[in-house]
């Protein structure tokens, strides 16, 4: 299997509502192939798609129950402390839940927490380790 990502998908109790806090929040366009049941959301390389959790489980064939922590996040990287300091107070203003304000990290970063409003967290960082393209995307230094 090559190293790669194509698609994440997250199941939503409410894609409308979940589908639009990308929209408004992040100010990202939703692909054409969206409709009323899916969103599809074009990033760097690959797709986020917002769906109905119900529907995803019963795909998967797993039960759709479960609550509390998810055992995973999503993570936006900016390249500086500066920059993610910016981003969380324009968040914060725009009413977005917040988990965790941003702060010097163990790893030797700087990041903060927000939520989306079914509680997929997104960690705001920078990371002194991480380089980007001009295109946003992670750059493999052992390339």
């Amino acid at each position: 299997m090559e190293q790669r990502l194509s698609l994440i998908t997250l199941g939503a109790d409410d894609v409308t509502q979940l589908s639009n806090f990308y929209i408004d929040i992040f100010g990202w366009q939703p692909l054409p192939s969206s409709n009323e049941d899916i969103t599809f959301f074009h990033l760097n390389g690959f797709q986020l798609a917002i769906f109905s959790r119900d529907a995803l489980a019963q795909d998967a064939e797993v039960p759709p129950e479960g609550s509390g922590f998810k055992s995973f996040s999503l993570a936006y990287n900016l390249q500086s402390k500066s920059a993610v300091d910016n981003l969380f107070e324009e968040f914060q203003s725009k009413g977005v839940i917040i988990r965790k304000k941003p702060e010097e990290v163990f790893w030797g970063g700087y990041s903060d927490y927000i939520a989306d409003p079914e509680d997929n967290l997104w960690e705001i960082a920078y990371n002194p380790y991480m380089s980007f393209d001009e295109d946003g995307n992670v750059i493999d230094e052992t390339e």
